[in-house]
């Protein structure tokens, strides 16, 4: 089955955790010459591949000996083992002869359209000149507002973000396995993952990993996200020499996690995924019905009641009368306007806001159900 899903793929986003590239005395080099190396014959075959690689926060605390506790402390500890980290992967994969480029993002980045369309057409560009981008949160001004919060969570942003056919999570737990490993030695990997329901998201847990902020919890979170959008995620050992080789000939090794049949386009996986709401709609069964059964537009006379104070073009969530999301989407209204209109007909939303006053207040080109 794996084969199926692999042979039509030509970009791809590898991810690479702080465990797999970081040792006691620092940072890994002969897993990152090991990666280098894989990541450059990818590329002189034809493959287009992005790296997302933690490890600027771990390489910085082993430079300076200490954990660091607070924010600023991370920040720094950032600063300082970003460009060791960068350093790294420069000379090793100018032993094979592939250019690389960093690229630093934060939420904010992917949550602007503009930005992210910005970023976009960088990656593009370094796509054409042949160099192969590598990706990291920018953990130096990244607060906890604009956070991803885990690298797993960049790579899955990062699919959308230049439109890659798989995501390759290189961990050093080398699959999802039905209990902790670390705890069990019953535990037994899942080499094949075709719908995740909520026996999948309890096996994974939330227990973090060794040096990252993420764990196998986020990773499903991860495949969550990629494969509503079509694509198709491994999770694999990134230790093992010639990992991605052997996950491209169809072996069985890591968790493969098969993509859902229905897809998002990259706008309405930016809007459910890269945007944080910012207020809320209260809408009754009639238009959780229309949005649900009949794929329409979010229209003034099924609102209830608004929750926030937010600004046109904001995202909100679309919840029933019991609280449960049924939708989000951006708000051709204001809080304060919608609030003018709920409850109100088409005709009496252009009387109350004016002629050319859009009809719905999300048009289901904007809007993503929480089932997709």
């Amino acid at each position: 089955m794996r084969l199926k899903y692999l042979q039509g793929v030509r970009r791809l986003v590898v991810k690479v955790g702080s465990a797999v590239i970081t040792a006691a005395d620092g940072l890994n080099r002969q897993v990152i010459d090991n990666l280098s190396a894989e990541l450059s014959r990818f590329m002189r075959q034809g493959y287009e591949v992005v790296l997302v690689s933690s490890g600027a926060i771990a390489c910085g605390r082993r430079k300076m000996g200490f954990h660091g506790r607070s924010l600023p402390e991370k920040q720094a500890l950032a600063a300082i083992g970003q460009s060791g980290l960068i350093e790294a992967y420069e000379e090793a994969f100018e032993r094979y002869g592939q250019k690389v480029a960093q690229i630093l993002l934060t939420r904010q980045d992917l949550e602007s359209r503009q930005r992210f369309l910005n970023a976009r057409n960088t990656l593009k560009v370094l796509f054409t000149w042949k160099v192969l981008p590598i990706v990291n949160e920018n953990d130096t001004v990244a607060i906890e507002e604009i956070q991803f919060g885990d690298n797993d969570t960049l790579a899955a942003l990062t699919v959308n973000l230049v439109e890659a056919d798989l995501l390759v999570c290189l961990s050093d737990v080398d699959a999802l396995y039905d209990q902790d490993p670390r705890l069990s030695p019953r535990a037994r990997p899942l080499t094949l993952v075709e719908k995740i329901d909520r026996r999948i998201v309890e096996m994974a847990g939330d227990r973090p990993g060794r040096l990252g902020r993420g764990g196998m919890g986020t990773k499903i979170k991860a495949a969550q996200m990629v494969t509503s959008a079509g694509v198709p995620m491994v999770i694999a050992g990134g230790r093992i020499p010639g990992i991605l080789e052997r996950i491209f000939a169809g072996e069985e090794v890591g968790t493969f996690f098969v993509p859902s049949g229905r897809k998002l386009s990259s706008r309405r996986y930016w809007i459910a995924y890269n945007l944080k709401p910012t207020g809320a709609i209260i809408i009754d069964a009639g238009a959780k019905k229309a949005l649900v059964k009949d794929g329409a537009s979010l229209l003034p006379v099924g609102v209830k009641a608004v929750e926030g104070n937010f600004p046109r073009g904001a995202c909100v969530e679309c919840l029933d009368e019991e609280g449960r999301r049924v939708a989000i989407g951006l708000s051709n209204y204001s809080a304060a306007e919608i609030r003018r209109i709920i409850g109100c007909r088409s005709p009496e939303v252009c009387r109350l806001m004016g002629a050319q006053a859009p009809p719905e207040i999300i048009h289901r080109d904007n809007l993503v159900l929480a089932e997709e």
